[in-house]
């Protein structure tokens, strides 16, 4: 399978703006053979835009943007998981990225379920344990946003489901450069699965982002990667590269998870 991710310098404030790039941006994917386009952390709205921004802009999961982008799904053939807030249940609003695939249908919602410091904590509600798994291309895809990839229980919990490529939308910031040199690739290696990593580059108020997109594979290899600039970055997802790599690294054969349960403990 080929995927694509867009690293861009977020659009805050502009839904229509945003959709506008992401039409353009499925095209090249298309053009490039990419049959999946992941998007960054709240890529719909701007990350850094305050609670009144994120309610008043904050869509149901079947809203106006979701219709205007299995639009373009549909006329590109590409699916597209984009990041968002959503108006959920009691008007409660989350930070969320949902999959919408070529046909236009609805795949899958994903909220964030760790929320990172006050920035996240003062326009979100945290979502509740739901890691849905979704079969798509003969692959199973798993979802996190940002924070939650940091967090090496909830990578762990979707290979033991049996997904072998998991997408993280992303904000990351200076000075946490670590974690997309290094975290998201260790990610991919130690669950012997792929990752993809979709950051924004360039400001947004006082933030910085990193940039440093990255798809992973489960050798630890970046097999996509951009730099600080906005790109489009396209790869294969090999099941070759997958199958020898599990056979040298046996995590799963090897582990002992009765030694494992006090991890549960708060």
């Amino acid at each position: 399978m080929r995927v694509a991710l867009y690293q861009c310098p977020p659009l805050p404030l502009d839904i229509s703006g945003n959709l506008q790039r992401l039409n353009t941006q499925a095209i090249e994917a298309a053009a490039q053979g990419a049959t999946l386009l992941v998007c960054p952390e709240m890529f719909l709205s701007g990350y850094n835009i305050g609670a009144q921004a994120a309610r008043s802009l904050a869509q149901r999961c079947d809203g106006p943007a979701a219709q205007a982008i299995a639009t373009i799904t549909q006329a590109t053939g590409v699916a597209i998981l984009y990041g968002y807030p959503e108006l959920g249940e009691n008007d409660q609003v989350f930070n969320a990225v949902q999959l919408i695939d070529a046909k236009g249908a609805r795949l899958c919602n994903y909220r964030k379920t760790h929320l990172y410091g006050e920035l996240d904590k003062s326009m979100f509600s945290a979502g509740e344990e739901h890691f849905p798994v979704v079969e798509f291309d003969g692959w199973k895809l798993g979802f996190l946003i940002c924070y939650d990839v940091e967090f090496p229980e909830n990578t762990r919990r979707l290979a033991l489901e049996g997904v072998n490529l998991i997408l993280v939308p992303t904000a990351n910031m200076e000075p946490y450069d670590f974690v997309a040199e290094v975290t998201v690739r260790a990610r991919a290696f130690e669950n012997q699965c792929y990752l993809v990593y979709a950051n924004y580059c360039g400001s947004e108020g006082p933030i910085h982002y990193c940039g440093l997109s990255s798809i992973c594979a489960p050798d630890g290899k970046q097999v996509g990667l951009a730099g600080h600039e906005e790109a489009l970055v396209v790869a294969d997802l090999d099941r070759q590269v997958m199958g020898k790599s599990q056979a040298i690294n046996t995590y799963f054969k090897d582990r002992r998870p009765g030694f494992y349960s006090g991890l549960s403990k708060p």
